[in-house]
């Protein structure tokens, strides 16, 4: 919780969206996190140039590494570009056209909390 506090503060990314953004695209809310985070350190589904595999998604030398690209990315690619809305956000984000009412579900089950 405190790096991701930290990171919110830093890069000026809502910590309620960034979490709930993880929860949904890693799986670690059921409690069993997908392999892009247990060997590949990548919290947000991110591509990259260090691949994971060959599944062209990015690989990071450590957790922390990765929670701080997560949170630069949306940062650069999403907030500062005006994207600052769940619904924003997810246009550019996910092809899904449900990827914003579960983001709001999860928000809400973080505030509840």
């Amino acid at each position: 919780g405190t790096i991701f506090a930290e990171y919110s503060l830093k890069y000026e990314v809502d910590p309620y969206v960034a979490l709930a953004i993880v929860l949904h695209e890693t799986g670690c809310a059921s409690g069993k996190c997908s392999t892009l985070v247990s060997k590949c350190n990548n919290i947000g589904g991110m591509r990259g140039n260090r691949s994971c595999g060959s599944s062209g998604y990015g690989s990071f030398k450590s957790l922390n590494a990765g929670i701080e690209a997560f949170f630069k990315n949306l940062s650069d690619n999403y907030y500062k570009k005006g994207l600052n809305t769940i619904e924003k956000i997810g246009k550019k984000y996910a092809e899904s056209k449900t990827w914003a009412s579960r983001i709001h579900y999860y928000v809400q089950k973080i505030k509840a909390s």
